[in-house]
């Protein structure tokens, strides 16, 4: 069973910035891991891509969140991140983490963000 562990969620004023990291119970540098990425899902709306990177370092962002948040990973600490700056009241979701591995799609419980006044 591989676990995802989201952290760094929490409530933070338009145009601040907050680091989401995702710790995962499998190395990140295995060969059976095809993406790895975050999604988000708002009250009312349907879970969408936020940012996602692949074996071969290929990045893709959603249109919304180009320029504002990027997306790293710490291979020794088996971590994927997410920096997420100049947030804005639309960016307020709970945000998933996700491994798209070889023989299925592995979730994390989700962290909740918040951006408001």
């Amino acid at each position: 069973q591989v676990q995802l562990v989201e952290s760094g969620g929490g409530l933070v004023q338009p145009g601040g910035s907050l680091r989401l990291s995702c710790e995962a119970s499998i190395s990140i540098f295995s060969s059976t891991i095809n993406t790895m990425g975050w999604y988000r899902q708002a009250p009312g709306k349907e879970r969408e891509l936020v940012a996602t990177v692949s074996r071969d370092g290929s990045t893709n962002f959603a249109d919304s969140v180009k320029g504002r948040f990027t997306i790293s990973r710490n291979n020794a600490k088996n971590t994927l991140y997410l920096q997420m700056n100049s947030l804005k009241p639309e960016d307020t979701a709970v945000y998933y983490c996700n491994f798209g591995l070889r023989f299925g799609d592995y979730w994390g419980r989700g962290t909740q963000v918040t951006v408001s006044l």
